[in-house]
């Protein structure tokens, strides 16, 4: 039915066809969240929640765009979205567990708010970084296309977050791989207390979509029925036609970012503008006009609405605190992971490094049908190193996927896919690069399982290492900077046979793994290997060479460095440790080797001030301490970046001194 525009109301809601039932729908569930927030309010002055993000005054754009979308399609919300969680019908006892920090919340007390995500309402929740979904949406919409279903991904940013680069580069994947994510803007007016004329200068964010060769819309976020409307015509032209649409939606909260900031920074006179706008309290008035809505009606509503929230409140106000378990804490860090031995085959080839992860790639590409290969100049061209060199042929433009330069997005797209039930493997071109897409490896990939149960099934591949003269931005060994975040797993291998066995099984493990790859061994190591699939687990140590004097504990380039320093002393009595998987580690063959040569040296590649080298020594001086004969020595790079000269890189790197160091340490 169409309407004339009531005068009562502020908004327009004429010219849209919608049915009574539909009309009370939306009402409905609008007043839903508004009566939660008004007791979480409540509740928070009471001390009995500790924080809490009002939405007050934009429940309409969280109603109507949850309402346009499937339930099967995925809602990526943020702070101010409550609608989004009580639309899609969410126990409220659940969400006030969540908030209370009890069990039976979504995160078992370890995170707050709504920074959690539920695969059964499939809803994704925010983290306090803002960004990275944006590329996980992206990711989630890439597994849909590739499947061929007809979905689209909704993903929620607020006018302060388009400043964010994430932002930029989510757009830019999306626009260029036609993926069917709606990009919602909630432009509020305030970045917490920094107005939108301070956070961008173009008058509308939606003239940023045609730039990114986007369709973009601004639609009134107050008028539940514009934006309802808009976005279900949006949402079924892009099922059928994938594309990514920037929506924008006006509006404004009535409180501050949160309720311990205030308000104080908005001029009176924008605040009475925009409480005259108030989405609820205008489209009761329009559909009591119309005579669609009577004041029992209204009654009722809000008595059914008021029994539920006290109801959900006794339930989660009556459950215990969330007991400590130190077990179940450690264990939840990481998706079980059950390992499968696959043992090598007779039939061998002599491989080079390079070689035998290419092999690993087509292999699980070939075992796992969902796993999908992303990084730039991957696919034609065959990557930096040609590892993927003809792999576009053999698997398709669907599963080797050139990306735009954009690690961070593109990282938060792999998460993406693991949500929707795939698998992904990002390479960089270099390891370097990872510095670009470090906060969604660490704050999202690795804390994600944790938070909420969720894993993120994400090989990260990393050319790193010197020795090739590349310079300071090519050749870095990184390792440490991610042995410090628990939930990654990482794995440096310096053999052949290991490169391909562990690789293989980094794409087994559902767990986001960081893949080193020292790019000086990739064409001056050969060995034999075996041609078809295999695997070796993670944790285990190789022990190449046994002895009784020293312990020599390395792993990547070091282990051909202590080969050759070991030949050229022609020392025969030594264990010589290639630790190969880096987290988990092998502690205890660490452990034993020391405690049977009482003398122990490390080697890294990395420079010794908060590298793994000085973790491995103090596992070493807390369990070993007693059978040691000597301090542990740790050998590692210069103190400086690494530099391009041959002559200079030479002496960054430890190789030489490595010789030193363990001719004093025999000494000793």
């Amino acid at each position: 039915m169409l309407f004339k525009s009531s005068k009562k109301s502020r908004i327009d809601y004429s010219n849209f066809d919608l049915g009574k039932e539909t009309l009370l729908d939306l009402y409905k569930s609008m007043l839903k969240p508004r009566m939660v927030e008004e007791k979480m309010l409540i509740l928070l002055r009471q001390g009995k929640i500790s924080k809490w993000f009002s939405g007050i005054g934009q429940e309409a754009i969280s109603i109507g765009v949850t309402k346009a979308l499937n339930e099967d399609e995925y809602i990526l919300p943020m702070h101010r979205n409550l609608g989004v969680f009580t639309s899609r019908n969410i126990p409220l006892s659940r969400l006030f567990a969540q908030w209370q920090g009890k069990a039976s919340g979504f995160t078992k007390g370890r995170d707050r708010s709504f920074h959690f995500g539920t695969q059964e309402y499939k809803i994704v929740g925010m983290i306090s970084h803002l960004g990275p979904q944006l590329g996980v949406a992206d990711g989630i919409a890439l597994a849909n296309k590739i499947r061929k279903e007809k979905k689209v991904t909704a993903v929620f940013t607020g006018e302060g977050g388009t400043s964010e680069g994430d932002f930029h580069e989510a757009l830019n994947i999306a626009a260029v791989w036609d993926l069917p994510v709606l990009f919602c803007i909630e432009n509020n007016g305030y970045g917490l207390s920094t107005p939108t004329a301070e956070q961008y200068k173009c008058k509308d964010l939606a003239d940023r979509g045609p730039g990114y060769g986007m369709d973009a819309h601004i639609i009134d976020g107050n008028n539940i029925l514009e934006v309802y409307a808009k976005v279900s015509e949006i949402a079924r032209d892009i099922r059928e036609n994938p594309r990514p649409v920037l929506l924008e939606f006006k509006t404004f909260r009535m409180r501050g970012h949160e309720e311990a900031s205030g308000t104080k920074y908005v001029p009176e006179n924008l605040m009475k503008e925009w409480e005259e706008k108030d989405p609820l309290e205008n489209f009761q008035k329009f559909l009591k006009f119309e005579n669609i809505l009577s004041s029992n009606q209204e009654k009722e509503f809000r008595a059914e609405i008021s029994s539920e929230i006290n109801e959900g409140l006794d339930i989660a106000f009556t459950e215990n605190l969330v007991n400590f378990n130190e077990i179940e804490e450690l264990n939840d860090v990481y998706k079980e992971f059950e390992y499968q031995v696959v043992e090598e085959n007779l039939e061998i080839e002599n491989v080079r490094f390079i070689d035998a992860i290419s092999d690993a790639l087509k292999q699980s590409l070939l075992k796992h049908e969902n796993l999908v290969f992303m990084g730039q100049d991957i696919a034609e061209y065959g990557g930096a190193f040609k590892i993927t060199e003809s792999f576009l042929e053999k698997f398709g433009k669907d599963r080797i996927r050139n990306t735009p330069i954009c690690e961070s997005a593109i990282i938060g797209a792999a998460m993406g896919l693991s949500i929707n039930g795939m698998k992904a493997m990002v390479e960089m071109q270099f390891g370097d690069f990872v510095s670009t897409g470090f906060n969604p490896i660490v704050n999202y990939l690795a804390k994600v399982n944790y938070r909420w149960n969720q894993n993120a099934d994400v090989v990260i591949r990393m050319p790193c290492g010197g020795g090739v003269g590349a310079g300071p931005f090519h050749s870095q060994t990184n390792e440490a900077w991610f042995l410090k975040t628990p939930g990654l797993k990482v794995v440096y291998p310096a053999f052949p046979y290991d490169a391909k066995g562990l690789l293989n099984t980094a794409f087994n493990d559902p767990n986001p793994v960081l893949f080193f790859e020292h790019k000086a061994l990739y064409r001056s190591i050969r060995q034999d290997v075996p041609k078809d699939y295999f695997t070796i687990p993670f944790g285990k140590a190789s022990l190449i060479k046994k002895g009784n004097d020293i312990s020599i504990i390395t792993y990547g380039a070091g282990v051909h460095w202590a080969l050759e320093t070991i030949a050229q002393l022609n020392l025969e009595n030594v264990d010589l440790i290639d630790l190969r998987s880096l987290q988990p580690l092998d502690i205890q063959s660490i452990i034993d080797s020391v405690n049977k040569t009482g003398k122990a040296i490390i080697l890294t590649e990395d420079s010794l001030m908060g590298s793994f080298a000085s973790e491995i020594a103090a596992i070493i001086n807390e369990n070993c301490f007693e059978k040691l004969d000597a301090p542990v020595f740790r050998v590692g790079s210069m103190e400086t970046p690494i530099p391009f000269a041959a002559n200079l890189e030479k002496n960054y790197l430890p190789k030489s001194r490595f010789k030193e160091r363990l001719e004093e340490l025999m000494q000793y």
